[in-house]
């Protein structure tokens, strides 16, 4: 069998290395070099804490990897394990934390719901006073979002995986009529046309994160999923923040911090009241400076940490692959087409898990690591505004 993978991030990558690892032979076509797309511009978080259990699952089997990355890749990935603190300011939130929080018990999930004094035991740079509640989670934490793409770089060539980077896909190939009016969604994906000729291909992966509504067009298919531009400020606050803090997240203003190296923090959020999507090949990549006094000031509005003394050191923005309900599509979309793409910022978290149903999709055409239906496109197709609200992602970061 052979299969191309569209995209060198690290879902791409853990996809094509599980596909190398059960006998196929697998080219990944990256069209910039390895992690230039979103991966190694994210923040490197690796929770548990969804609110949806299909999230809560992929970030289970996820975790089975990331605990075990370094004897299985033999790299160190800077792996914390210092939790995530959700903060709730209303007693709506706070009512939803308890449900949350039930859920992700049911499926082993450490967490539990805390009240303001205990969060502040946990971080003691937030001000207990505007908050009514929050949930904490010890086995939550990040690691080094470059570090672990190299290591799956390596481990795919390892493995026979040819990388090829500098190599857009122009085309998607399907075998005979695209587009038989039977409801199959057309003929069967065959390869892929790149600038140095065709790839014929039994399955192609689509795993090019903000560009993946564009490859689905090549294949005659529509996937909502949309760029959207996230940022992130390397702080240096006036108090150190300790390296045992965890990611906090004041979750209705969005603002969040975690401790970075010697005392700096990283500082993000978004903050605007509209959010168009981007071009993924022509967005600012470096930081805004409005944004990032916009976002200092938020976490400063509920942290002892950043006072007026804290500086912007840098910074730095990336894309987040977004769809209407914040969760992924992992799913043979058509014939010889595997989507795993719309993360919506969860992408490098959960991608050792999705590598796997990749895997299991091609290889033995279905999934068997964990039921991926709420993961499938079709949920979008005459979802009415209730069921579409119910089934979104909450705790978005």
């Amino acid at each position: 069998m052979k299969g191309v993978v569209i995209g060198g991030g690290i879902v791409g990558l853990s996809s094509a290395l599980e596909l190398a690892e059960r006998g196929v032979d697998v080219t990944v076509c990256e069209q910039g070099s390895i992690g230039t797309g979103s991966t190694e511009r994210s923040a490197g978080g690796i929770r548990a804490q969804f609110s949806s259990p299909i999230n809560v699952e992929l970030s289970r089997e996820s975790m089975r990897v990331w605990d075990e990355f370094t004897e299985r890749f033999d790299a160190e990935i800077d792996y914390r394990k210092t939790g995530y603190l959700f903060l709730a300011r209303s007693e709506e939130t706070a009512a939803a934390f308890e449900e949350r929080v039930a859920m992700q018990n049911d499926r082993g999930v450490p967490s539990e719901v805390l009240d303001p004094s205990e969060a502040c035991e946990i971080c003691s740079g937030i001000d207990p006073d505007q908050f009514v509640a929050a949930t904490y989670s010890p086995t939550d934490g990040f690691a080094d979002p470059h570090l672990a793409l190299q290591a799956y770089a390596r481990a795919a060539a390892a493995a026979g995986v040819d990388v090829r980077t500098q190599t857009p896909v122009t085309d998607v190939i399907r075998a005979g009529d695209r587009d038989p009016g039977d409801g199959t969604g057309g003929a069967r994906v065959t390869g892929v046309e790149t600038p140095d000729g065709r790839l014929e291909a039994d399955i192609v992966v689509n795993a090019a994160g903000p560009w993946a509504r564009e490859i689905a067009a090549m294949a005659d298919v529509f996937l909502p999923i949309t760029p959207k531009r996230r940022q992130i400020a390397v702080v240096q606050p006036e108090t150190p923040v300790p390296e045992t803090d965890p990611l906090a997240i004041d979750l209705e203003s969005g603002s969040y911090f975690r401790p970075d190296r010697d005392g700096d923090a990283l500082v993000g959020g978004h903050f605007a009241d509209n959010d168009p999507a981007s071009d993924p090949d022509g967005y600012p990549r470096s930081m805004d400076f409005e944004w990032s006094i916009d976002a200092l000031e938020a976490a400063a509005e509920w942290t002892t940490y950043f006072g007026p003394e804290s500086a912007v050191k840098r910074g730095w923005a990336g894309l987040y692959a977004v769809t209407p309900d914040d969760t992924a599509i992992v799913e043979e979309t058509v014939p010889g087409f595997i989507t795993a793409a719309g993360f919506s910022g969860h992408g490098f978290q959960h991608a050792p898990a999705t590598g796997q149903l990749v895997a299991e999709l091609a290889v033995d055409g279905e999934a068997s690591l964990l039921g991926i239906d709420a993961l499938s496109s079709d949920r979008f197709e005459g979802t009415d505004e209730e069921r579409a609200a119910e089934r979104t992602e909450r705790n978005v970061v």
